[in-house]
């Protein structure tokens, strides 16, 4: 699989990494200031872009990357996909403007042309183990619907340098604990669930969700040790995307 890498900070090496430990090539890097590579050879070559960058540049980062033929893989919250619904391509390029379907599937969101091709899969966090949090957050959030005592908030705590607050992976564990269990044994308190978020050092991301009564507190947490499952989540994505365009 060819690779272009769109951000080529901290994650896009991580990245970069973990791509060509499972065999895969990377063809093209684009960081700040180095815009005009979308048009590159090297970039209409990928069979796939893969964008961590920051939710000001991500939107146009995809429709860049569109322009070229390029579908993306996008880790980059903070920023809504659903306004790539309808994409107004170059018209000096001869190619209309196309309406473009969205499915969301749990927290991944995926944007598709007239045709069915995926050009998009975005999702707040592709990391395996919070994938699996997710999982579990949605079955506590049932299963407590039988214990109303029971009242959840979340605590994320992320490097100083993550510009979203609070983390699109804690939006997701909020929206999908209101999705289960709001109103709560009927109780229309229950109309959002808090989050705190701390900013502080290198730290990954760490995110837990706890529901306290008066009795005990349960929590579930996920604690990242660095980038690479984030990465690696990002990667195997990529081939799924790619898979899908080879049906």
């Amino acid at each position: 699989m060819k690779i272009a890498l769109i951000g080529y900070g901290k994650m896009g090496h991580m990245i970069e990494q973990v791509a060509l430990l499972r065999g895969h090539e990377i063809v093209c890097t684009i960081d700040i200031n180095e815009e005009n590579k979308f048009a590159s050879e090297a970039f209409r070559s990928a069979d796939v872009a893969i964008e961590f960058t920051t939710p000001q540049t991500a939107e146009t980062n995809v429709r860049r990357a569109w322009e070229q033929g390029v579908p993306v893989v996008c880790g980059t919250t903070g920023w809504k996909p659903e306004e790539l619904i309808v994409e107004s391509r170059n018209q000096e390029s001869g190619v209309r403007s196309q309406e473009l379907g969205v499915e969301r599937s749990g927290n991944k969101t995926m944007v598709v042309d007239e045709s069915g091709k995926v050009m998009l899969i975005w999702s707040s966090n592709f990391s395996v183990g919070v994938n699996i949090l997710f999982d579990l957050n949605k079955w506590l959030a049932e299963k407590l619907r039988e214990y109303p005592q029971y009242h959840p908030h979340i605590y994320e705590e992320h490097h100083i340098h993550k510009l979203d607050k609070p983390s699109g992976t804690a939006k997701t564990l909020r929206n999908d604990i209101l999705s289960v269990a709001a109103p709560l044994n009927g109780d229309a308190s229950l109309n959002d669930v808090p989050i705190e978020s701390v900013r502080e050092g290198e730290i990954p991301g760490n995110h837990s969700v706890i529901w306290d009564s008066p009795e005990d507190t349960i929590v579930i947490s996920h604690m990242a040790k660095g980038r690479e499952g984030f990465a690696l989540g990002a990667v195997i994505a990529a081939e799924k995307l790619t898979a899908l365009a080879h049906r």
